[in-house]
């Protein structure tokens, strides 16, 4: 218990001496990216710019001093990527769809100028726990087209995902009905329910009135853990998945909006 009690003592501290609490919501419109060597590497797929929601946020913020201070976050965020899979030809024929959604709980420490006009910028950094609600990894081929075969698999590994390929004399396969399939879901346990990141912002403070204060960041977080479970990943390790493995990484960029109430007064207003 000395420990649950001591962070408990230390946050109530820092809340009595702090300088301001804010509360605020926020949202946020992100470039997703699941970067994936395997995939990269692999002539069927080509990755796309894919664009999501993170649609509402809400953030605790205490500023400890003048120049620094804490913000604790929890983030709904949509993630993902498209990846076009393309046939020999070197056409779209298909995609490859990673479809994610996160509770994003970022802990961000918040450097700050110490001025006190109405706008001022700010850079935060800090770890993100990131708590898997949606995840469905799909894969769909359009009919009656080839598709070269990645090295190291064979047409048994490539009729894991589409059962009814047929081996072409040059080496590719063709899928001769229009398929779709998911490849990998939450409900199968396929995921890991959570995730480490990092995350980090640049942004702009305005002050709108007394207590009311407008944030606009530009903001950053990468994975540090692969998004699928142990199973998963030892299975295309020992080639038993139609997949080259290559370790995942999460990535985001994206601006945030937010709209925050201070229980004191703002600087710029004092």
């Amino acid at each position: 218990m000395r420990i649950p009690c001591t962070i408990v003592f230390c946050l109530f501290a820092l809340t009595v001496s702090a300088q301001a609490i804010r509360f605020g919501a926020t949202t946020a419109y992100n470039a997703t990216f699941v970067l994936d060597k395997g995939l990269s590497e692999d002539p069927r797929y080509n990755s796309t710019y894919t664009y999501n929601l993170a649609p509402i946020g809400f953030a605790f913020g205490v500023d400890v001093v003048r120049k620094f201070g804490l913000q604790l976050e929890s983030i709904l965020s949509n993630q993902g990527q498209i990846y076009q899979l393309v046939n020999t030809a070197k056409q779209v024929a298909g995609e490859r769809k990673i479809d994610l959604q996160y509770l994003q709980l970022p802990l961000m420490m918040k450097f700050m100028g110490g001025g006190s006009g109405a706008v001022r910028g700010n850079f935060n950094f800090g770890p993100q726990l990131s708590i898997l609600t949606r995840a469905v990894e799909s894969i769909q081929a359009n009919a009656g087209n080839s598709f070269a075969i990645p090295s190291g698999l064979t047409i048994a590994d490539i009729r894991q995902d589409f059962p009814n390929a047929t081996l072409n004399p040059d080496g590719s396969y063709t899928v001769p009905a229009n398929t779709a399939k998911d490849v990998l879901t939450k409900e199968a346990n396929d995921f890991k329910n959570t995730e480490f990141s990092l995350a980090a912002a640049f942004g702009l403070d305005f002050d709108l009135s007394r207590h009311l204060m407008l944030s606009t960041q530009v903001r950053a977080n990468y994975s540090l853990t692969d998004m699928r479970n142990g199973d998963v990943i030892n299975a295309i390790k020992s080639g038993n998945a139609s997949d080259i493995f290559g370790s995942r990484a999460n990535v985001l960029v994206g601006v945030q909006l937010g709209l925050h109430y201070s229980l004191g007064v703002l600087r710029s207003r004092k």
